[in-house]
């Protein structure tokens, strides 16, 4: 799962997916936006089948907390 969230993260931002750490910062190391969050989110739905709300992902610091919200939601 990972890995997948990786793929979509690179794939969505335009990143280079070597670049993309679980305790890389979305604002400050990967430069993330309220646009790139917002296109995130969507992207992360459909790849993983769930629902994130916005105060969900408005709390998101780090690629790991994102990784939290999707293990969380697969349960």
């Amino acid at each position: 799962m990972e890995e997948r969230l990786k793929e979509t993260i690179s794939g969505t931002l335009g990143l280079v997916k070597e670049v993309i750490k679980l305790d890389s910062s979305l604002v400050e190391e990967l430069k993330v936006d309220e646009l790139d969050r917002v296109e995130l989110t969507f992207a992360l739905e459909e790849e993983f089948n769930i629902q994130i709300s916005d105060e969900e992902s408005e709390e998101w610091i780090t690629v790991g907390d994102i990784f939290k919200t999707i293990q969380e939601k697969m349960k």
